[in-house]
């Protein structure tokens, strides 16, 4: 961590440059000079990150990724973030940041799928802010959890990750998938529940963000910015991974579990902020 800040694996169907070292922006951003991690409208997704010296991910037994020809991943692009470039100021060029990537070419029985949820927003100074997402399981699949992630920047303090279900007197059920405080080592761990997630779940995340400065914080890809996200890695036991690869809102201050169109009720509000 002392060379690259955090690092994101990205399945593309088509890469964002032939090159095979490209200046990709920031984040999925792209300018005249610089290409996305996956070509522009190309569809894409996160398999795999890393951050903060995060030990190797070790999938379950009959799980993976499925990657080749007749699958939305044919490529896998790495993108390297770094918090400063004091390493490379003497001239150095040599930098061993990666991945290693097991690979068989026996087909797995369960496919690993991740759903990355996040928001946007900004946080106000001196303040203590809530970035929340939530976003409804709509496909008729049924999926297992079995790893979680967190990240933010400097401000975050609890990252929480929620799976919500009604039930039949219009009750919400909370189910924590992960809570972690995000400036801890930013590996996958296993999830808090592993009860299977179906159709017609929520899904719901939090961010807790504690900012002592003495401006606005807005959600961006630099050091000075911050990020808020909660990765679900899981497999389904039949069929396709979902569709659904993000689940973001817009965030503060335009968005919270508390907004009356969310329909949301027993909000586990200490419990979702408190380690």
């Amino acid at each position: 961590m002392a060379t690259a800040h955090h690092m994101l694996l990205y399945g593309c169907d088509t890469p964002g440059s032939e090159s095979a070292v490209w200046n990709c922006g920031e984040m999925a951003g792209a300018s005249e000079y610089s290409h996305s991690p996956c070509a522009s409208g190309a569809p894409q997704q996160i398999i795999y990150a890393w951050a903060r010296d995060a030990p190797k991910l070790e999938l379950p037994d009959g799980v993976g990724f499925k990657v080749g020809k007749d699958s939305p991943i044919k490529y896998i692009v790495l993108q390297v973030h770094y918090a400063h470039i004091d390493h490379f100021k003497d001239g150095k060029t040599s930098d061993d940041s990666g991945i290693f990537i097991h690979y068989t070419t026996q087909p797995q029985p369960k496919q690993a799928g991740v759903i990355l949820l996040g928001t946007a927003g900004y946080i106000r100074p001196m303040t203590t802010e809530y970035m929340e997402t939530l976003c409804d399981v709509t496909e008729d699949k049924v999926i297992y959890p079995f790893a979680y992630r967190t990240h933010t920047h400097s401000l975050g303090r609890v990252v929480s990750g929620y799976r919500i279900r009604k039930d039949e007197s219009g009750d919400d059920h909370w189910t924590l998938l992960g809570k972690r405080d995000p400036l801890t080592p930013q590996m996958f761990y296993p999830v808090e529940n592993r009860e299977p997630i179906r159709k017609n779940d929520r899904l719901a995340a939090r961010c807790t963000m504690e900012s002592n400065r003495t401006r606005v914080t807005k959600i961006g890809a630099t050091n000075e910015d911050e990020m808020c996200n909660f990765y679900l890695m899981y497999f389904v036991d039949q069929g396709e991974p979902l569709q659904m690869k993000y689940c973001f809102s817009n965030g503060p201050p335009s968005f919270h579990w508390t907004n009356q169109e969310t329909q949301l009720n027993h909000i586990p509000d200490l419990d979702a902020s408190t380690l």
